[in-house]
């Protein structure tokens, strides 16, 4: 059963195998941005995983064209499955091209439903947030994301710079 759970570092192992297995690129939701780093080793993980837990605190002081963001790792049993990251408000980017919600799962447990799933528990998350409307975006070529996002009840709004954009 696909399950939402927050990052905890007794998860290394499973986590290093997905990272690994992404091959650097792909990680929506992990909380890199553009190319993501090394993976980081397991004595730098705490201290990611530190950093991943306290952007979901309002008291934790942002830099500059990040928002608060509650993380989620996707996983089945003991199964690392994926990332999914909930951003707290839209920025003007998020706003044009990332959304409030973005995920990934691990190329090896794709097309068996765990995107979905994920997203559903996301957005009622994000309901929790006082999110009232949720923003969620693919690439204009990502068939599988786009009927993922549909089929959790997003409705295309348009399209922006090779982004199309959906509400929830």
């Amino acid at each position: 059963m696909t399950e939402l759970i927050r990052p905890d570092v007794a998860w290394y192992d499973r986590w290093r195998a997905a990272y690994d297995e992404f091959g650097g690129v792909g990680l929506d939701g992990a909380g890199y941005f553009g190319t993501p780093p090394v993976a980081p080793s397991r004595e730098d993980f705490e201290a990611m995983v530190a950093d991943r837990l306290a952007q979901e605190e309002p008291a934790t002081v942002m830099p500059p064209g990040l928002v608060h963001c509650t993380f989620r790792w996707i996983t089945a049993g003991d199964d690392f499955i994926g990332f999914l990251a909930i951003r707290h408000e839209l920025n003007e980017f998020l706003l044009e091209q990332g959304g409030h919600i973005g995920y990934s799962v691990r190329p090896s447990r794709r097309r068996e439903g765990h995107a979905s799933r994920a997203l559903a528990l996301g957005v009622a998350e994000a309901r929790g947030l006082c999110i009232e409307r949720v923003l969620v975006t693919c690439d204009v070529e990502n068939a599988g994301s786009r009927r993922t996002i549909e089929k959790n009840g997003g409705v295309l709004e348009d399209e922006r710079q090779g982004k199309l954009r959906f509400w929830i």
